[in-house]
């Protein structure tokens, strides 16, 4: 019995000693932290306290954003929080925004090295990828190159350019696939068809095909993508708590599946690219990265592209075309039908600006201000890209007079800048007008240059002009057509819905007319 008890007190003592000495590293770590000097005339980033272990995660609560928003009133454009045990510098306000991310880019443009994001495209994504040097650079320059051939290049069919042939078409069918399910029903969900001719332009332009609707490879890589969103929405804990990468985490394992699924998806349509490749008929854009992979190594900065390079960039290009379009249509036609007499002043403008017999053109956007106008107050009201990816500091920098340190992970409040009652009046209204210059004949450009959605500066999205041009034609040529409205008594809720790209609730609820 002594002796059971005297081992047991051992355990006991053992057990205590491993508990202070992890305290006691815990608080030397903490004292560290506080202790550590700055440069001389600087000052330390200032923020909330947070919570041993998990920093300051549930003052976060479910709309980060408002929170963060909330929190820079107190601490200022510049402040730090801590998820988890990892220190994160959060940016708010335009003007300090525009000084990290374009004046200073060099010091923000990195990526931080998420666990996550490593198993996005093997940690190779241009989008989410940790390099920032040559490679990236390189294969940067070479995605941008091929989605602007791909997009403004003319088309050989026609008089219109790549781009506005592909969305035509797809807009043509749409409406189509609209006025079917009309007859069968009297009201429809539009989110699910409009998906699918989003994704079937990006499909023409990286892969020179389109699918039908109910092709079954389609759907099932519009699923991955929706489903990607919902995973990387719910946020992974072991990003900013290490330990946590080696524990069972269910959220974890079905985000790893679905990019295994996805990159599967697309290394299958590049391995059939290499059978059929015609160095003489390059017909797309998988095809122009496998003519430049054929010299192995770009002259300039000579650095070697492999296949998988390839179904990186390919893969990026098309995240980066599929979901961020889809959502800005929708949130598009939900504010058509909350604002009607918004609807009629776009249709309208575009009756005598464009009429009933030709197909809206990239080139009509500058004489369509009004419509212009209401495309960036979507993108302002409704911030659905609350955030940039986060970015991480590649040096030891300062920011409006605060240490920053290397390597520290960054978060850019996008919501903030478009919801800010210093640079905009009435932030929580919807009103297109606020965007036209005096004599409504054009854009406020000064006022246009605010709204934040697709980042700034060297991180700034790839596909931003090919995505702003892709919604302006899908919106316009459905408008021209149809008249867009919800059932009697039927309420529209657009409450964003926190996520990577927010979303709002589902409608079921829609209806058309057909205009002519």
């Amino acid at each position: 019995m002594k002796v059971a008890l005297m081992e047991n007190q051992d355990f006991l003592s053992v057990t205590e000693l491993l508990i202070a000495c992890i305290v006691s590293c815990l608080v030397l770590v903490i004292i560290k932290s506080f202790n550590k000097s700055i440069p001389q005339g600087l000052k330390r980033v200032p923020g909330p306290k947070g919570y041993p272990l998990i920093g300051n995660v549930l003052d976060l609560g479910k709309n980060p954003h408002l929170a963060l928003a909330k929190m820079s009133q107190k601490y200022g454009d510049v402040m730090q929080i801590h998820l988890g045990t990892r220190p994160v510098i959060v940016l708010s306000g335009l003007d300090t925004i525009r000084q990290a991310l374009v004046k200073q880019g060099g010091d923000f443009m990195g990526r931080p090295d998420l666990y996550s994001f490593r198993y996005i495209s093997d940690g190779q994504s241009i989008t989410f990828g940790h390099d920032s040097g040559e490679v990236w650079r390189t294969s940067h320059k070479l995605a941008q190159n091929a989605l602007k051939i791909f997009s403004a290049s003319p088309s050989p069919v026609s008089s219109s350019c790549l781009l506005e042939e592909h969305v035509s078409n797809e807009a043509d069918y749409l409406i189509m696939k609209f006025q079917e399910r009309m007859k069968e029903e009297k009201s429809f969900d539009p989110y699910r068809y409009l998906v699918v001719s989003v994704a079937n332009v990006i499909c023409a332009m990286c892969f020179g095909k389109r699918y039908s609707h109910d092709d079954q490879e389609l759907l099932s890589i519009v699923n991955l993508s929706n489903d990607f969103g919902e995973a990387a929405a719910s946020g992974n804990p072991a990003d900013f708590i290490p330990i946590l990468q080696y524990l069972p985490n269910r959220t974890m394992k079905v985000f790893k599946d679905l990019n295994m699924q996805f990159s599967a998806f697309i290394r299958k349509i590049v391995k059939d690219h290499y059978i059929s490749f015609d160095k003489e008929n390059i017909r797309d854009i998988t095809d122009s990265l496998i003519d430049h992979c054929q010299d192995k190594v770009d002259e300039n900065a000579n650095i070697q592209f492999s296949d998988q390079k390839i179904v990186n960039i390919v893969g990026d290009l098309f995240g980066a075309g599929f979901d961020t379009v889809t959502t800005a249509l929708s949130w598009s036609l939900m504010y058509l039908v909350t604002y009607p007499e918004i609807q009629k002043k776009i249709q309208e403008e575009i009756d005598q600006t464009i009429g009933r017999e030709r197909t809206p053109r990239l080139s009509d956007r500058s004489k369509l201000p009004y419509t212009e106008a209401f495309l960036l107050e979507m993108f302002r009201h409704s911030s659905f890209l609350p955030f940039t990816i986060p970015h991480c500091t590649t040096r030891e920098t300062s920011l409006n007079g605060f240490y920053i340190p290397k390597d520290v992970c960054v978060f850019v409040n996008q919501w903030q800048v478009n919801h800010d009652p210093k640079l905009w009046k009435d932030p929580s209204t919807f009103q297109p007008g606020r965007f036209l210059a005096a004599d409504g004949a054009g854009i406020n450009r000064v006022e246009s240059e605010k709204v934040l959605t697709f980042g700034l500066g060297k991180r700034r999205c790839i596909g931003e002009s090919v995505g702003k041009g892709e919604v302006f034609l899908f919106l316009t040529t459905l408008l021209q057509k149809l008249e867009f409205s919800v059932c009697r008594g039927q309420l529209v809720d657009i409450t964003p819905q926190y996520g990577l790209t927010m979303k709002h609730k589902r409608c079921e609820h829609f209806q058309i007319k057909q205009r002519f």
